[in-house]
């Protein structure tokens, strides 16, 4: 939901930047540059973490962090314009077609953009040449894909199976980290790092999120493991011209 900045100070508008993940809350105020003013802040994502509950930790992680202009919010699933579509490690049916842009601009009465949370984890880190393809590694696994620095339409690969009846949140998510422990799990991201190769042929891929400090090095000379803190100063880039086709309205119909 895009509406007329408020404030704009001498060197740009300030952007409260939100990442929702299912362990954590995190939120930072971002300069025009992108960088972190005020915060980061975080609180644990409420249990269970239903809309009102998330919106009403997100309103007092806002309440921490002074003035701001925008918001841009980094959500854990698919989202369409102002609709969250699916949230599997928040509970996709408490979620379904709730309208959080929305609710969070008359809340914060600022103007509100939202993406998927991977892919404001790499417009935090992207080099904006050729194919970039990105991995995070949290609650569940994030992916989002970029050509020359435009973001692709979203892949939700989190919930495509990786092999019969297991899809790659539950084979690289927290729950499956703490089953078969660091060293195996770290077996079964090169496993994927291989596949993602071979699928998709990037330049590079970059791997963050909370799960990545556990990463075992070396990697491949085109993988690069980045900042947990993109996930936020990201935010910033939503506001880009560039940025504008992924904001697009859904039709009139869209939530009959």
């Amino acid at each position: 939901m895009v509406r007329k900045m408020d404030r704009v100070g001498p060197t740009g508008p300030l952007t409260l930047a939100i990442d929702i993940g299912g362990s954590h809350l995190k939120a930072g105020v971002l300069t025009i540059g992108g960088e972190i003013s005020s915060g980061p802040a975080r609180v644990k994502t409420p249990k269970p973490a239903k809309p009102d509950a998330v919106v009403a930790s997100l309103s007092g992680l806002s309440r921490q962090l002074g003035l701001f202009d925008r918001v841009s919010i980094g959500f854990p699933g698919v989202v369409r314009g102002d609709f969250v579509l699916t949230a599997p490690n928040l509970g996709t049916k408490d979620w379904r077609l709730f309208r959080l842009g929305a609710v969070l601009a008359a809340d914060l009465g600022k103007p509100v953009r939202m993406l998927n949370d991977a892919s404001i984890q790499g417009l935090g880190v992207i080099a904006g040449r050729g194919l970039e393809c990105v991995l995070t590694m949290g609650t569940g696994m994030g992916f989002a894909l970029f050509q020359d620095g435009r973001i692709a339409p979203h892949l939700e690969l989190s919930q495509h199976p990786i092999k019969t009846h297991i899809t790659y949140d539950e084979y690289m998510g927290k729950i499956a980290l703490e089953a078969v422990g660091a060293k195996h799990w770290n077996k079964r991201l090169r496993t994927i790092i291989s596949i993602l190769d071979t699928v998709i042929n990037y330049d590079v891929l970059y791997i963050g999120g909370g799960n990545a400090r556990l990463i075992e090095l070396p990697l491949p000379s085109n993988v690069r493991v980045v900042s947990n803190e993109a996930g936020i100063t990201g935010g910033v880039r939503l506001w880009d011209k560039r940025m504008d086709h992924a904001f697009d309205e859904p039709p009139a119909n869209f939530a009959a």
